[in-house]
Parts: C-alpha cells; structure tokens; sequence
C-alpha cells in the first residue's frame, strides 16, 4: 500500500494555484516547479537571468530539506526557460548547487511561465 504525504515549508513559496509544494509517496517525493519568487513577499527576484536561476534553486532545497532530503536526493529534474540562450548560465548556477553524479535532467524552451518568470525547475527525488 502506498502513503502520501503533503509537504509544506515556509522556506519556499506558497503554492499559487491548486498544487502542492511536494508529494511525497514511500521514498519518492515529487517537486512541484518552482519559479523566481522571494518566500516572503511572493514577488519575482530582481536581477538577471543568472539570480532568478539561483532562486529557483533555492527554493528547491527548501522544499528538498522540508521533505527530509537534499537536492543531492534528486534524482530527475527538468528546467524550463523561456529564452534557450540562457542554457549556458542555467548549467553554471545549477553547478553551484549539485555535484555529480547529477541528476538525469531536460532543459526545456517555454513561451512563457507563471508570473513573468524567466526560469522554472521541478523534479523527483529519491530519499
């Protein structure tokens, strides 16, 4: 029989529609996407590309951690942007954030995201 359990942290930005933040079922927990947005005002981060990216990842551990693992534990993630030049800066930000053996990984093109966001990750970790 499989458990589900809903995680939450206020590390990270309150769902903004009808989602949770993760699921977490056994030992695998699903990270819903996770945009540019500050936990505390629930507005997008200025800056370039390069610090929303950091953002993104932010508040990917945060939820990671509130789920009782890391972003070491993801095991499948997919990014999503809206301009695919931006390829090369997303890999060196997320470099600052894992450590190999990465995690299996699509980057994909995007029209547009949530709130005028530039850049989203979500992914499946294994805890």
């Amino acid at each position: 029989m499989t458990n589900k359990a809903i995680i939450s942290t206020d590390k990270a930005p309150e769902a903004i529609g009808t989602y949770s933040q993760a699921v977490k079922t056994n030992n695998t927990v699903y990270l819903s996407g996770q945009i540019p947005l500050d936990p505390a005002s629930m507005t997008l981060v200025e800056g370039d590309f390069a610090a929303q990216a950091h953002q993104v990842f932010k508040n990917l551990k945060a939820v990671c951690e509130a789920a009782d693992g890391s972003l070491a534990d993801i095991v499948k993630l997919n990014i999503f942007l809206t301009d695919l030049s931006n390829f090369a800066t997303v890999n060196e930000v997320m470099a600052e954030y894992f450590s190999e053996p990465y995690p299996a990984r699509a980057a994909v093109g995007v029209k547009e995201l949530p709130k005028g966001a530039i850049v989203e990750a979500d992914g499946i970790m294994v805890i």
